[in-house]
């Protein structure tokens, strides 16, 4: 037999689609919630890729892209400028 977890405890992966906007309200919005929740992303990231036996440098090669896609987004109305400019 299947335990029944709350909604409030549900990842959520786990919660359907009819459940997600009562979900969404019960989240914490507050800054030490959102605090909470980064700081538990970090943890997780930090555990699945850097702190392992056989480490490598795939973890930090993914902060390393996600900086490089951030500043070309942060960048691009420059760039676009740029790249339609005729050099004659």
């Amino acid at each position: 037999m299947a335990s029944v977890v709350p909604l409030k405890e549900k990842r959520l992966l786990d919660v359907k689609l009819g459940e997600l906007p009562s979900w969404i309200l019960m989240r914490d919005f507050t800054p030490r919630g959102i605090a909470g929740a980064f700081q538990r992303g970090y943890y997780r990231y930090y555990n699945k890729y850097v702190n392992v036996k056989k480490g490598s440098v795939a973890g930090l090669s993914m902060v390393l892209a996600a900086y490089v896609l951030f500043n070309y987004c942060r960048c691009y109305k420059e760039l676009k400028h740029e790249r339609l400019r005729k050099y004659h």
